[in-house]
């Protein structure tokens, strides 16, 4: 038969909190499975009245990071230069790295790679 090897069981306290974690974990998956089926609508859609088609566009709408995409870039960098900063310099240089971050993100973003508006054609 098996070894036993002391100290190997489980306490209550530690069962309860796998049995917690799987039931977050589980219910987190239960929520996000309807959420992401729900992004996918159809370009076009066709509904009828008085016997005429009509036909309404839509559009998908952009995501996370095309829509903030200014704000997370500035952000990114800020707290890299934050980060290394701090671990270069303490506190003085974590101020002085968060500058210098904030410069090279907002130049980064707004003078070298500026945002395209992109225009479709429709038929």
């Amino acid at each position: 038969m098996g070894r036993v090897v002391p100290g190997s069981f489980e306490t209550g306290e530690e069962a309860m909190k796998k049995y917690l974690v799987s039931f977050l974990m589980m219910a987190m998956f239960a929520v996000m499975i309807p959420l992401a089926s729900a992004t996918t609508a159809s370009a076009q859609t066709r509904y009828y009245r008085n016997g005429r088609t009509y036909y309404s566009t839509t559009y998908k709408r952009p995501n996370f990071y095309q829509r903030h995409r200014n704000v997370m870039n500035m952000a990114i960098g800020t707290g890299a230069g934050l980060l290394l900063g701090g671990l270069i310099g303490g506190k003085r240089g974590a101020g002085i790295g968060a500058l210098i971050g904030a410069g090279g993100s907002a130049l980064y973003t707004y003078k070298i790679r500026p945002k395209r508006t992109r225009y479709y054609n429709r038929y």
